[in-house]
């Protein structure tokens, strides 16, 4: 295939797989961990301490950071799904980070996070060797069809998008 790595369009697809498999697994390990050391490093914060003078500590840039809809939506979701949810996870794009994060901020047991989190690292891999293997296959097929499955594929992803905005606006009532 012209343009597509050799690893990849000579290699067996396996090697991309165990590839991905050790790149999702150094990276929810490594989130889950920076959740541990964020829960740590704000131990000693609390609501009853004056609002900070300026320049705005660490410690409280951290907690900035994991607050907002997004870390509690993480929350909820490992406080509903438990140990469930953490595969699950694996599913989403950029939630996933957050539920690897509020897992080590909840302070999930570290073996059963593993155990959890193995997998959806075996889903997560599966499914970009698939996508990427297609989109390389399409590459070298044509660039035109490269860009054709591109373009549907981020057509999709914007409208899923839109359509889940849209379910979450309130309605008007007449």
């Amino acid at each position: 295939m012209p343009g597509v790595p050799d690893a990849v369009a000579d290699g067996p697809w396996w090697w991309l797989f165990l590839f991905l498999i050790c790149v999702v697994f150094v990276r929810a390990q490594g989130t889950y961990w920076l959740g541990r050391w964020l829960r740590r490093g704000l131990a000693g914060a609390s609501d009853a301490e004056p609002a900070p003078e300026w320049p705005v500590s660490r410690r409280d840039r951290l907690a900035q950071r994991f607050s907002g809809a997004g870390w509690e939506k993480a929350r909820a979701f490992v406080d509903r799904w438990g140990f469930v949810g953490i595969p699950i996870s694996f599913l989403t794009v950029g939630f996933q980070t957050m539920v690897n994060a509020a897992a080590g901020f909840a302070r999930m047991r570290w073996d059963l996070y593993t155990v959890a989190m193995i997998p959806g690292c075996l889903m997560w891999a599966a499914l970009y060797t698939a996508l990427g293997l297609g989109l390389a296959d399409a590459w070298g097929r044509s660039p035109w069809l490269f860009l054709g499955v591109l373009t549907v594929l981020v057509g999709a992803a914007w409208a899923f998008t839109v359509v889940r905005r849209r379910s979450r606006e309130p309605r008007a009532t007449a």
